[in-house]
């Protein structure tokens, strides 16, 4: 599958795809993941680290994805089913679909707060590996958010509420595995070729329609697939998913596709925490994480298991410093809350991005010759440096993590025009800074920062 494969090749029925990626995609720098669904009333997993940091067979009986609990307690010996039994009796998974009520549900107050974040688009699940889907979708028998449970429509309730706050809006869909559809044992192995997939074409014709019916009802800007795609609808045929990309252009041609459809199409690609980072090398690509190490609600996660606000926005810069969009991933919990450790990075995020967002939204990479990113202790006992370009690249933004006080900033100064050096503080043209030439650097005094967080210096491009 395309999903964390260094060099995958698209087949010749897909070649027709191909197009460029739209600049509101390139432009948006930052989207909102939500994972939600019945995993959120146990909300539980062992936060034992990122994945891709991790050996793959630990890794999935000690998985720290929250959303993957149905697979964690059918391992046997693992301390999810010990859990499972002490907890909760051992009673079957899909009784927390009807525990699941999502009686504090806002989707304006969450679509809000990802807005002041500074996301321009937000990806729901719409069905995560349980199989329970999150709108009334063909063929589910009432094992959905509308017949159980919240009772409600959520997908259509997160795709109103994105739209009235001029976010973009996309739909999460597990077209891989579908532990309910096909019960084919628990996953114990093979994170980059998991064995346990359905690929019938009982199933195919079965994901085709949720992707259609999503196509149709919600207009997506973009689909966002998990894992893979069931091997029956990748080649051309009446169940081919080149039918459903059909539909979905023709619907939003400015929509884009992910890299986990499996090998058919995809317009970027994807890395996850700290997997499949050699994606991060292509012309257009996504970093997905949680702000803590799970996707969905963990209550087991505390604030060391966290990013804080300043933690999220370097990791931001990082991305979109090398060309890439960061999608951060909530959890609410089943009630329909973001946790607090949550909101807490993202309305920190929110502060920060309110004054610096120019170094974000729209920008590009700078060019190495102009300057260069610094880590903590680089060059020597430089701060954390990281470098993003205007559209037009007339103006190269630093972004550092120092003040007040001077800093040194690995910039050319021949390259760049110390004498016009101002702070982006959230004024209207920013605030001059002393600068001056330091041998092959610049040297910036810059006050306190006003927000947590790194601050942002903007230098003319010569």
């Amino acid at each position: 599958m395309a999903m964390f494969e260094d060099q995958p090749q698209r087949p010749a029925a897909y070649e027709r795809f191909v197009h460029e990626v739209p600049s509101w995609f390139r432009d948006a720098k930052l989207g909102i993941f939500v994972h939600w669904g019945a995993y959120s009333v146990p909300a539980w997993a062992e936060p034992v680290g990122e994945l891709g940091t991790l050996d793959d067979e630990y890794w999935f009986a000690h998985v720290p994805y929250a959303e993957w609990y149905a697979n964690t307690i059918r391992i046997d010996g693992s301390p999810a089913q010990q859990h499972h039994r002490e907890v909760w009796g051992g009673r079957p998974y899909d009784d927390f679909l009807d525990l699941w009520r999502a009686e504090d549900f806002d989707p304006d107050e969450q679509a809000a707060l990802f807005a002041r974040a500074g996301a321009r688009y937000v990806v729901p699940t719409t069905k995560h590996h349980d199989g329970i889907t999150l709108w009334d979708a063909p063929g589910t028998d009432g094992r959905d958010t509308v017949a159980r449970g919240p009772r409600r429509d959520l997908v259509g309730a997160y795709a109103d509420a994105a739209r009235r706050h001029g976010l973009r809006f996309g739909t999460y869909y597990s077209g891989g595995l579908d532990w309910h559809v096909r019960d084919l044992g628990p996953i114990t192995r093979g994170l980059d070729g998991i064995a346990q997939k359905p690929v019938d074409e009982e199933y195919t014709a079965y994901a085709n329609a949720h992707l259609l019916d999503l196509v149709e009802r919600y207009r997506p800007d973009l689909l966002w697939g998990d894992i893979d795609w069931p091997d029956a609808g990748k080649p051309e045929g009446p169940l081919s998913f080149t039918h459903v990309l059909d539909a979905f252009y023709a619907a939003n041609p400015e929509g884009v596709v992910n890299d986990r459809f499996g090998l058919t199409h995809w317009d970027f690609r994807t890395s996850e925490y700290q997997q499949g980072r050699s994606a991060e090398a292509d012309d257009a690509w996504e970093n997905c994480r949680g702000i803590g190490f799970s996707f969905g609600y963990n209550q087991v996660e505390g604030p060391e298991h966290h990013l804080d606000g300043p933690a999220a926005v370097r990791h931001l810069l990082d991305v979109v410093s090398r060309g890439g969009n960061l999608l951060l991933d909530v959890g609410p919990d089943a009630a329909g809350r973001i946790p607090p450790l949550q909101r807490a990075c993202l309305e920190q995020l929110g502060d920060w991005m309110e004054r610096h967002g120019d170094a974000v939204h729209g920008t590009r990479p700078l060019a190495a010759a102009v300057a260069r990113p610094t880590h903590d202790g680089d060059d020597p006992g430089g701060p954390w440096l990281r470098w993003t370009a205007s559209a037009d690249h007339r103006t190269a933004y630093g972004v550092v993590d120092a003040g007040p006080g001077d800093v040194r900033l690995t910039a050319d100064p021949d390259r760049v025009d110390p004498a016009g050096a101002r702070l982006l503080d959230g004024t209207t043209d920013g605030t001059p800074v002393p600068a001056v030439a330091d041998g092959d650097g610049v040297r910036v005094t810059v006050p306190a920062p006003a927000v947590p967080g790194p601050q942002v210096v903007a230098l003319p491009v010569r």
